[in-house]
């Protein structure tokens, strides 16, 4: 059996889905728009939009409302907080795991670097730890010659 409130989640992350759907959300949460607006920079058909705007209107995300020839589209933002609110359960529980991760990340750091080696001791007649090449050897005497 499944229950009301998860279908109607379903349909909400079903119609977040699509990038063209969220779009038409973001629109319309600056204003009320005629279909012909909404569907205008999206570079579809008619009615391949329509398709778009019943997959929000069935998860409730937005209501058409008829003004003579004219249809105009809204933003229902219920069921969008609904989904926040779900969600909001799980980034307590990811809060924390992160938290408790970055806990004990630090904990290994700060104990880490105390269990490293000691760096070589250095040479008492020298002040700097590194070596200074020796000057390169000079050659011995002129090698054989061929003859002509």
């Amino acid at each position: 059996m499944v229950h009301s409130d998860n279908a109607t989640l379903d349909a909400v992350f079903a119609a977040l889905s699509d990038p063209t759907r969220r779009t038409v959300l973001e629109t319309l949460g600056e204003r009320c728009l005629s279909v012909t607006e909404l569907a205008e920079p999206h570079g579809m058909s008619l009615t391949g939009f329509m398709k778009h705007l019943r997959v929000l209107e069935d998860a409730g995300l937005i209501s058409r409302t008829k003004e003579g020839r004219i249809v105009r589209c809204e933003l229902s933002p219920r069921p969008m907080q609904e989904a926040a609110v779900w969600l909001s359960r799980y980034e307590k529980f990811w809060t924390g795991r992160l938290d408790a991760l970055a806990r004990f990340l630090y904990h290994q750091e700060e104990t880490e670097w105390q269990k490293l080696p000691p760096p070589p001791p250095s040479d008492p007649r020298s002040p700097s730890a590194g070596t200074t090449p020796s000057p390169p050897k000079k050659s011995g005497a002129r090698g054989p010659t061929r003859k002509r």
